[in-house]
């Protein structure tokens, strides 16, 4: 028998990183106007800490996403619509890796080690560097504005399955059950 909903941690996990990576841009965006001082700095700790999070939850969404196979997508949905629907989540995975990874080298780069919560130093990935480190800042700003881009159209695909489809695919991921 095919299950119709995702597994509540599956459920868990998407929402935890959905919300998790909405903080993350708005505080990154925040954050790089700001003025140098110790607020900054405190910031910068803390969308880091949050950066290393969401690295780690990733894999762990990754391994239980193997060992746990996702509901089928509706029978109705053409294989070019099956095709997108696997890029993007493909997309969203990639990432969901590459950007706290390219924001690890970054700082790798510029020569500030990354403390995760203060407490566990984290290796630096590459020696210091000051115009790769720029790079790698140019690089995290323009993954996180795909990601942006990417998730504006996850978000456009499950709101036309429920809306226009009125097929499951939205409400077999929310926390609650609403009717198609």
């Amino acid at each position: 028998m095919s299950q119709t909903r995702y597994t509540s941690t599956a459920i868990l996990l998407h929402w935890l990183m959905a919300v998790m990576l909405v903080c993350l841009f708005g505080v990154g965006f925040y954050m790089h106007g700001l003025p140098l001082s110790p607020f900054k700095l405190k910031i910068y700790s803390w969308h880091k800490w949050a950066g290393v999070t969401v690295f780690l939850l990733v894999w762990l969404r990754l391994a239980w996403r193997f060992g746990h196979r996702p509901p089928a997508l509706p029978s109705a949905m053409g294989a070019a619509m099956r095709a997108m629907a696997h890029a993007g989540h493909l997309a969203l995975y990639l990432l969901m890796i590459a950007i706290p990874l390219s924001g690890w080298l970054m700082s790798s780069a510029k020569g500030i080690q990354t403390v995760y919560f203060g407490v566990l130093p984290l290796p630096d990935l590459i020696a210091p560097d000051r115009e790769l480190g720029e790079s790698l800042q140019r690089l995290h700003g323009l993954l996180n504005y795909l990601l942006a881009i990417v998730v504006v159209g996850h978000i456009g695909a499950a709101l036309k399955h429920h809306l226009i489809d009125r097929d499951d695919v939205l409400t077999r991921m929310l926390p609650w059950r609403i009717k198609s």
